[in-house]
Order: structure tokens, then sequence, then C-alpha cells
């Protein structure tokens, strides 16, 4: 069970595929919208009723989640967006759950999918593309790069934890009621599974988030789960536009939400053609674009496809574009917008294979071609990103779910 924008639902598919190949049956809980993206994999698939983009991200709110400074004011308001549709997707994920003999339950759906799992006695694992559990080494990811320092890390973490339940109380308590489960305190619930080492699997590779020395027992990172690419080949017209000159940069901003994408874009072009780059311009759900020989737009092309072709790539750093472009082992320059793509953002460049982040609402033609300039000509960047993507290619993060998985079921 899963909810959110693309990055939330693709890696999922090849976790399910993996899954299936170890010979259980998978059905893929999310958005319908996301329906051809996951049977497109093999594996089964249930509806949820919300759609993510129109009824969520391009609403005036939803717009606004770009312009807000305030990591906690972007927060606030995409809980209050959160809110208003949890109840809606209630009966589909219980439905869905009548069928099932394990609940896999990924971050957004943690609190109303565990409480599910408890009211049917099903056994239930986290599964988490970010990480959300408290910790002294960093703050809460959700709230991007911020630390204040290992005493306020945690006590942030502990915040965040309680308030993520908080978002989807009045759900659960529906669920508990028709369940028959005793009513609890939002925060109750998320204590009780604190103290009960509830397991949480997370797909990420430690190579980028090494697992925190003090997090629980029954938190474990996995490794990455890559999307389920079919594998198409490049459309005729960007393998001609590939071939026809030097590798050019990718630049897009995934499923973020922009007021303004034209002139955004025009900008964007006008750093690129400054540094001397030719650009590959990926539309998604922000409406990115641009025009010229140097420059070619594109629709949806699998990152694990296009990405080994780039010289860089220019991205929101949102959980799944960071693991794609780590995968790639191509240099990044992140342009975090909102929620964990300060995080990510952050993680890319002490790694060494960003020369460093520029946030969207700081971006300008003028920084934005400094930062192109470096990891482009710099080739530290491009060897250090070399080097680890060919670790993480070498890790399989689907194997310690397989594992669990496994166990549960005797």
């Amino acid at each position: 069970m899963t909810a959110g924008s693309r990055g939330d639902v693709a890696p999922f598919t090849g976790l399910g595929q993996a899954l299936v190949r170890a010979g259980h049956e998978v059905t893929l809980v999310t958005h319908a919208r996301f329906a051809p993206l996951v049977t497109d994999s093999g594996v089964g698939f249930h509806p949820l009723p919300v759609d993510p983009r129109a009824e969520l991200l391009e609403t005036p709110r939803g717009l606004g989640l770009s312009r807000s400074t305030s990591a906690v004011g972007k927060m606030v308001r995409l809980a209050k967006m959160a809110r208003t549709v949890a109840a809606r997707m209630t009966d589909d994920l219980l439905a869905a759950a009548e069928d099932c003999e394990v609940l896999l339950l990924s971050g957004p759906l943690v609190p109303l999918g565990h409480g599910i799992a408890e009211g049917l006695r099903l056994p239930s694992v986290g599964l988490h593309l970010q990480p959300l559990a408290p910790t002294r080494e960093f703050a809460p990811s959700v709230l991007g790069d911020r630390s204040w320092g290992a005493v306020g890390n945690r006590l942030a973490g502990h915040g965040m934890g309680l308030a993520m339940e908080q978002v989807l109380s009045a759900a659960v308590l529906e669920v508990r009621d028709r369940l028959g489960l005793p009513r609890r305190r939002p925060g109750a619930a998320w204590r009780a599974r604190e103290r009960a080492n509830w397991p949480v699997l997370h797909g990420f590779s430690p190579l980028v988030v090494p697992r925190p020395r003090d997090w629980r027992p029954g938190l474990e990172v996995a490794g990455y789960w890559w999307p389920y690419d079919r594998d198409p080949g490049l459309p005729p017209e960007l393998r001609d536009f590939l071939d026809a000159g030097p590798a050019p940069v990718f630049v897009g901003l995934g499923s973020a939400t922009v007021p303004h994408p034209e002139r955004l874009s025009a900008e964007l072009v006008r750093a690129l053609r400054r540094a001397g780059l030719r650009g590959v311009f990926q539309r998604g759900w922000g409406g990115l674009a641009a025009d010229g020989d140097d420059m070619l737009t594109v629709g949806e092309v699998p990152h694990s496809v296009l990405f080994p072709r780039m010289a860089a790539v220019v991205h929101h750093a949102g959980a799944g574009t960071t693991a794609a472009g780590v995968r790639a082992g191509v240099p990044a320059v992140p342009v975090p917008v909102q929620f964990d793509a300060g995080f990510w953002a952050a993680r890319l460049v002490a790694l060494g294979v960003a020369p460093g982040a520029v946030p969207l609402r700081r971006l300008t033609a003028g920084n934005l071609t400094q930062a192109l300039v470096r990891a482009t000509r710099d080739p530290a960047f491009r060897e250090r990103a070399r080097a680890l993507g060919a670790r993480v290619r070498a890790e399989d993060g689907t194997a310690a779910v397989v594992e669990r998985v496994n166990a549960l079921r005797g």
C-alpha cells in the first residue's frame, strides 16, 4: 500500500516483481492514475480513488508548496490536503487488505494501514523510501537539510512521528471503529509500534544514507528498490538528438509543480546555454519545455535508460530521481523543491557527486550556470559518481524484503 506521487509508487513495481519471482502473489494498492505503471510490471493492482496530481498538487494550495520557504509551512499545507482525502481511501484499503496475508506499508500510509492490519489480525511491515525514525544524526528527512543538534534532531524525529499520526487520526479512528478495535489517542499507536520494534525496511542504499547508530532494533536499511522498466528503448527523436552531439544535461522536476513553468524553463535554458551545454527537458508534472537545435523536450522516458547517456542531471532531488542519478553514475545538480528534497540534495553534495544545491526558490541562470560548469567540467565529480554508481548497482535491495515476507508466511 502506497500513496503520493510517481516516485512513491515506482520503486514498488520492481520490489513487487522480486516478490512474485520468489513465489508470492502481489497486489500494489495505490492511486488509479498509476495503473499503467503497475500493470506493465506484471504485479496485481488495486486502485485508490484519489488523484494526487489533480486533487492535491495542482490545486492552489498544492502549487503554493513550491513558493513556501518554510519546511514546516510546507508540511502544514500537505497535512491539510492529506486529511481531506484520507477518508476517501479507507474503503478501498480495507477491501484490498481483506484478501491478503501480509500488508507492506509505505511511509505515508503506515498509521492507517497498521490499524487495518491490527483489525484484520495480519502481520505488517513498513517499507519506507525516506528515513523517518528519530535519530541524533540528522533531523527528519521531510524537513530538508536542517539540523538542530543531536538532542534537537531526535526530538524533532519524535515530533514528526506524532504529527504524521495526527494527520490521519480521523481516518484511523473510523477504521478502528469499523473493525471493532478500542479507540486510541493518535500518539499511542506510534509509541506502541516503537516499543514493539515494529519492522521497517528502508529502500535506499547504506552507501547513500548509512543506518543511524542510534536507531532502535527493527529499523533496517535494505538498499534501493529499482522501478520496473520495460526498457522499450529510446524514442527515435531522442536517440537522434543524443547521437547528434556531445552528451547533454537532463533537466526535470518530476512530480513537483511550479506556478510559472514557462518562466522557469526559460531560466533553465539560459543557464545551459551559458554553460555551453545541450539539454533534454522532461515535462513532468511541472510542465517544463525547451525548444531549439540544442534542446529537446520529452515525456516519460525511463531514467534507467536515459540518465547513463547524460553529462549531468538537474533534478528536484526527490528520493526516486536521486536514486536513479546515483545508479547511473553521473554528476548531479540538485534543485530541491519541497519536503525531503533538501535532505537528498545534501547527501549528494556530501558524497561528492554534486557541486552544491540550487534551491528552486533561489534559482537564477547565473547560479545554475556556475553549478553546471563545475559538475560537467571537473572530472572529480564524474569519477566519484561513476564509482558510487558501480557500488550501488551491485547491491540487491529486494533481498531483505523477500526474506522478511518469506519468514512471515512461514
